[in-house]
């Protein structure tokens, strides 16, 4: 049974950063597509950030330059460095392994201008 679960979210200013984790039971991140998505109050769920197996990472224009994501093989966690954040950046947000239909349970951030 696979098992996704994030943390690092909070409150920050606008300008702030934030790490996001997400530790995984179940299955490895390094043997599939995973990645970051994020739900704002009324709006769909859109992607944020994806590395695949061998690393290729690819991000949402709206993030590009300003998140990074990444993941420790070891510790099988997978990780979104965020910086100079947004009150856009505002939502929920997921790990995921999309190929598998593993989701977490999502964890928020929110960005006070």
């Amino acid at each position: 049974q696979v098992q996704l679960v994030e943390s690092g979210g909070g409150l920050v200013q606008a300008g702030g950063s934030l790490r996001l984790s997400c530790a995984a039971s179940g299955m490895f991140f390094r043997h599939y597509i995973t990645g970051w998505y994020r739900q704002a109050p009324g709006q769909e769920r859109a992607l944020v950030a994806t590395i695949s197996s061998g690393g290729r990472t690819n991000y949402a224009a709206s993030v590009e330059g300003r998140f990074t994501i990444s993941r420790d093989n070891l510790a099988n966690t997978l990780y979104l460095q965020m910086n100079n954040l947004k009150s856009e950046d505002t939502a929920m947000y997921f790990c995921a392994a999309p190929g598998l239909g593993a989701w977490g349970q999502g964890t928020q951030v929110t960005v006070s201008s």
